[in-house]
This record gives structure tokens, sequence and C-alpha cells, in this order.
């Protein structure tokens, strides 16, 4: 990777551990992508090649501008929904990180209209009153493959994530914000324990939501303390990997 102005190496470090993270916590499989905004310029991000998440290694990052154009003439693949993250970097300049996923338990709350996804547990407040869900029918018609493959997909998905912090994607996932790399890591960790949590619930009965106070609250309380668990996410995905080889 080349920049005009290089990337801190402890971001560059970071972003390749949260692939790892993501990956070990279930969130990413062998698809789904994180990004960072660059830290020294802004109007770019980074991204790793398309590969799994897993594997990804700091010689795997590029750097791409919010256009979702290469910053260098990498010849290497790129992720196909790289506009994803050009285009909410784009519309929320307090956006830093990015992470879209397919993790299991959040599809089925894209798919069922009738389904709020709402806060049930006090470590998910960042979902606030609920997110948003994005129906690309709506943009592009009932034959799409379902993905972010262009601008105009991608400024639709921006305008539905609106000032939230996340997007349910019909049939297809999600994707997370945050103001650090290390906000949108945990986010995107506890949107996929929230909808497990709430699936059982619904089974219970009616669900007694977080109200707006409490999810604000707890959001505050909860990402005020990222290093604990990105701490033992990063040891527990560097261990699986060392035992792995």
């Amino acid at each position: 990777m080349t920049s005009q102005a290089a990337v801190d190496a402890r971001l560059l470090a970071d972003l390749v551990d949260a692939n790892h993270i993501l990956f070990n916590e279930g969130v990413v499989d062998a698809f789904g992508h994180v990004s960072v905004r660059h830290d020294k310029q802004p109007d770019h991000f980074l991204l790793a090649r398309n590969i799994a998440p897993a594997l990804v290694r700091a010689g795997d990052i590029q750097e791409f501008d919010l256009d979702g154009n290469l910053a260098d003439d990498d010849s290497r693949r790129v992720y196909l929904e790289r506009f994803i993250h050009g285009e909410i970097y784009r519309a929320r300049p307090d956006v830093a990180a990015v992470v879209h996923s397919h993790s299991p338990s959040v599809v089925p709350f894209s798919s069922v209209e009738g389904a709020p996804f709402r806060p049930i547990s006090h470590m998910c407040g960042f979902l606030g009153t609920g997110a948003a869900r994005f129906e690309i029918r709506e943009v592009a018609g009932d034959a799409t493959d379902l993905l972010i493959r262009n601008g105009v997909l991608g400024v639709a998905l921006a305008n539905t994530l609106g000032n939230g912090n996340v997007v349910l994607m019909r049939g297809h996932g999600s994707t997370v914000v945050g103001p650090t790399l290390k906000h949108a890591v945990y986010r995107a960790i506890y949107t996929e324990v929230n909808a497990r949590l709430l699936t059982d619930a619904l089974r219970l009965g009616d669900v007694e939501y977080l109200s707006a106070g409490e999810a604000l609250a707890t959001m505050k309380t909860n990402e005020g303390q990222l290093e604990r668990p990105w701490a033992l996410w990063k040891e527990a995905a560097n261990r699986d990997r060392s035992t792995s080889k």
C-alpha cells in the first residue's frame, strides 16, 4: 500500500486486528469487510483487498478515495461493495470506521419488515430506537444480486442509515458505523448478540426494549470502556490463529 500521506502504523495494525476479531467473534466469515478512514487524508479510506477477513495481513490493505477508486496502481482484486464505505464516509464526517457483514442472526431481522430491530440488552444501546432497513428494490428493482455495486446504491444505503449507527440490508446483512475503529467493531459484534437475544426473547412473549434514554445512557457507559473488550477479542483472535497453524 502506498499513499501521499502515510497512515499511522498503529491504525494499520488495528485494522488487521479488526478483520481477525470480527471473524473470530462470528460476525464475518469468508465474506464481509471492515474499513477505517485514513487518519491523515479524510477523503480516503483503508480496506483490505478482496480476501477473506481472517487471512488479512498489513500488506493486504489498499487505499481508496470516496468514489471507490484505488489511490495507487495496485492491480489486485478489490471488494465489489467498497461503495458502502466510500459513500458513508462522504455522507457522515463523524464516521471513522465501517463494518459490513452477513452475520446470521441479523439477516432474519433484515427480511421481516414487521420485526423491529431494537436494543434488548444494555450492551446494545447504540441501536437507539431501532435500526433502519434498506430495501434495494426501491432503488434498483427486483432483479439485483443485492450487492452495493456502485455509487448510486452506496448513496441510497448511506441515506437510509442517516444519523444512525446500524442499517439492516434486506436479505443481505447489515452495515455498522462508529467514530473509531474500535467502536465499529464493538457495535458489529453486539449487533449480532442483540439479534440472538431478541430472537430468544420473542419466543417467550412481548419484549421490553430499552427506552431511548436507556439506550443513550448505556451506550455512553459501555463505549467508554472499549479497550477492555478489544483487548480480550484481540488476544482470543491471536491465540486461535497461533493454535491453528
